[in-house]
């Protein structure tokens, strides 16, 4: 039987996806539900002075309408949140953002609990709002919470308990070297700023949750969640209740990206099961989505001091985390985005100040690519105007200044099993940057560009797994790990396909539920892979021990000259053999039991020094991913054509090849849209002015330029048979690639996201200005 590690297995939803039979959290009614419906605020900051309810009440279907009053007879606390407990179930007192949930109206129906909702009367009184990140790091600010209240999950938030007056969440900071002196001896010293703005998940299912009490007065909440451990952590911690007594159940998820990684509307769906002793479905629409959570703005400012021979000798980054209300994860983003903040490049001073802050916009929270895409953004455009202002060529500059697999990171760990020659190699040959092209016809110009970015994995996290070897020699696989569309089952199946020596077909993985399924730290980060994937195959190699050691007696060999193949144990050299169901036949004479072995996986880790950041283990691997862009511009309207898209990533080794670049093609074209038309702005009220996919432009299929994917393989030594996350690997590097390929094309500088036709020709038109006499 050949490897199953490294071909492109079927997946094994695949045809129950593509006939319509999969059945989401979304499409799931449970007998006698209520349902919900948000009564959500209109003003981006200010206290609640009345709720009146009594018109709501008297439409037909509507059962009950619930505000914080009714919240605090169940939960005294009702505070929640990954990092910071600053979350309240329903508003207290006050509202933070445009959105925020003031009442939810429970009925029979949608239609009466929208009818209901519409007539819930809130009033407020104003207070002042702030919206810009930077702007609301300053000392003189509106002020949102009055206290910081650092949750219990991450033991290196514990010092800003009590922290007040501030706005700052989280100020993150690296030291390498003495950034100072470097720049003031450097031969070349150049500062550039640059921003994103904030973008929405948009997930094609919505955030949706089913609450109701169970009969033993336990919890069960069915959940599109992509963390059902953290949120039966934060519904069990509100609740006051043991975590065996909340069960959350999820199943395939159509979408995440980071929308549904903590807790959103379990806690809510919770309460209002207890309350209204009925189970409870709440599903938010597209548009009210863009309101829950969003990645990050931010505004980034480089400082790099180059010397005469092209050596980048120093660089200074200060990057704003624009949080919005509540800071949801914000804080991990900014610690684990902020520490790659200077680039792979081999840099012997730097600084970086990484800050996450609160401001009166929508929280933010994870997204696909944790951060990386944003600083990538600013540091590739940095790059390429570096070379350009020493007269440089851009791809030669970052060769010499390309951090290599060995070196020391930033951080002081060291780069381990990391591809960043051998990305950066493919890409540069794919290219063919050396091949002629027309630059110019008529008002279109042509250009390209490359950009590359490197990406820690969230460290530390743990996944379990329990992997069972059934009576007839099939296999049943408990992994935590959600499948939100990237594959997991599949290549879960074929890890332990490859361990237990079966075919794929024999192994089934099932969903995600707390009440069988053992812990896992989320479905994020790209971390599955590498993490959930030692798990099952520490859990599968300890089935497969005793599975030799209760068939050696049966084929008169030691242990030791056995191995498993096609479904049976064979002694090597062709002296015996015998199939699996045999085997566990012989263990009580019939075919029953099961060899079930359970397995738990930590990296190791280092936490880093608090002033300096520096640490041996900041991270378990690291990713590499690169991209390469063709394109032509109308400098007449700035309209951008991408003509040709490359991406490259690091897989260490790929477990299913398709499944590999599929993930990196999907996170490029979520990325291109991210670069060239998406965005959510806001007026000058905090009101969300692009509200839904109607004022949204995210990708469409005319859109997306013809795109090449590599997958570069150097092995992961410590991952399951090499292998390590690329989910996020091609989100990285295309938004500097496109501006780096408009650059060369036109000679216009984008400094800002998205890259509009607006921004391009603004741009443009500001370079040409800038030539003339």
């Amino acid at each position: 039987m050949k490897s199953t590690v490294g071909h492109s297995a079927t997946r094994t939803e695949g045809v129950a996806k593509t006939s319509g039979r999969v059945s989401y959290i979304h499409n799931l009614a449970v007998p006698g539900m209520l349902h919900a419906k948000l009564v959500r605020s209109l003003v981006a900051h200010a206290t609640i002075s009345s709720i009146d309810t009594e018109a709501a009440r008297a439409v037909p279907g509507v059962h009950a309408i619930i505000t914080a009053a009714e919240v605090l007879t169940v939960l005294p606390d009702p505070y929640f949140g990954p990092a910071f407990h600053d979350q309240p179930v329903l508003a207290v007192d006050k509202v933070r953002f445009v959105g925020e949930p003031v009442a939810v109206v429970l009925a029979d129906d949608v239609r009466a609990a929208e009818e209901g909702a519409a007539l819930v009367d809130v009033q407020y009184d104003e207070l002042p709002a702030v919206f810009d990140e930077v702007a609301a790091a300053a000392p003189d600010a509106p002020v949102l919470h009055e206290e910081l209240r650092p949750g219990t999950a991450f033991a290196d938030l514990k010092h800003l308990k009590g922290r007040r007056d501030t706005n700052v969440a989280l100020d993150y900071q690296l030291r390498r070297g003495d950034v100072d002196a470097a720049l003031a001896a450097a031969d070349h010293v150049v500062t550039h700023t640059f921003t994103t703005p904030a973008i929405a998940h948009a997930p094609l299912e919505p955030v949706v949750a089913i609450g109701q009490v169970a009969d033993d007065g336990g919890l069960i909440i069915h959940s599109a969640t992509q963390n059902p451990s953290i949120a039966r952590l934060e519904v069990a911690r509100l609740f006051g209740l043991p975590e065996s007594m909340v069960s959350i159940r999820t199943g395939f998820l159509g979408g995440g990206f980071g929308a549904k990684l903590y807790p959103k509307l379990e806690p809510l769906v919770a309460v209002c099961a207890v309350l209204a002793r009925r189970p409870v479905r709440l599903a938010l629409s597209m548009e009210e989505t863009f309101s829950t959570l969003t990645r990050h703005a931010s505004t980034i400012t480089i400082t790099s001091g180059v010397d005469a021979d092209g050596t980048i000798a120093a660089r200074r980054v200060d990057v704003w985390w624009n949080g919005g209300a509540y800071a949801d994860i914000g804080p991990r983003v900014t610690q684990k985005a902020g520490l790659t903040a200077a680039g792979p490049y081999r840099i012997a001073n730097v600084a970086i100040d990484s800050r996450a802050v609160y401001t009166n916009l929508p929280p933010a929270g994870a997204m696909r690519g944790f951060g990386v895409p944003q600083v990538a953004w600013a540091y590739e455009r940095h790059t390429d105007l570096l070379a350009r202002e020493l007269g440089r060529d851009p791809v030669a500059f970052r060769q010499q200044n390309l951090l290599h697999r060995g070196a020391e990171h930033h951080t002081g760990t060291v780069l381990a099993d990391t591809a960043n020659e051998e990305v950066l190699a493919e890409l540069v040959q794919a290219m063919d940057l050396d091949r002629p092209i027309e630059r110019s016809q008529g008002p279109v110009r042509r250009g390209r560009g490359i950009a590359i970015a490197l990406k820690a994995v969230v460290t530390p996290s743990t996944s379990g797994a329990v992997v069972r070897l059934n009576a007839d020699g099939s296999a049943s696989v408990q992994c935590p790990t959600v499948d939100v569309g990237q594959g997991s089952m599949t290549a879960m199946a074929q890890l332990v396909a490859e361990t237990l020596g079966l075919p794929a077909s024999r192994v089934r993985v099932t969903h995600a539920d707390t009440d069988t399924t053992p812990y896992d730290t989320g479905t994020l980060g790209s971390r599955s892979t590498y993490h959930a994937g030692n798990a099952v195959v520490g859990a599968a190699t300890a089935v497969r021990e005793e599975l030799l050691e209760v068939a050696a007696p049966l084929l008169g060999a030691p242990v030791e000259d056995l191995e498993v193949e096609g479904g049976e144990v064979l002694v090597r050299g062709g002296q015996g053999r015998i199939s699996f169901r045999d085997v566990m036949v012989s263990r009580v004479g019939v075919q029953a039991g099961s060899i079930t072995h359970a397995h738990e996986f930590t990296p190791d880790y280092t936490a880093p020094d608090p002033e300096t950041g520096q640490s041996p283990r900041i991270t378990a691997f690291w990713m590499t991913g690169a991209a390469g862009a063709e394109v032509e511009v109308d400098t007449e309207t700035g309209q951008l054509r991408v003509t040709r898209l490359v991406v490259v990533g690091d897989a260490g080794r790929a477990l299913n090849p398709e499944l590999v670049r599929t993930q990196l093609t999907g996170a490029a074209v979520m990325q291109l849209g991210m670069s060239c038309s998406e965005e959510l702005t806001h007026d000058e009220d905090g009101q969300l002015t692009s509200p839904g996919l109607g004022f949204y432009k995210v990708p469409g299929f005319l859109d997306v330029p013809p795109i090449e994917c590599i997958v570069v393989e150097v092995p992961q030594r410590d991952g399951p048979y090499g292998a390590k996350g690329v989910g996020e690997t091609g989100t990285f590097a295309v938004a500097p690639a496109l501006a780096n390929a408009i650059a060369d094309a036109t000679g216009a500088d984008l400094h800002a996201l998205p890259m509009t036709a607006e921004r391009v020709l603004a741009a443009i038109e500001a370079t040409t200005e800038e030539d003339q006499p």
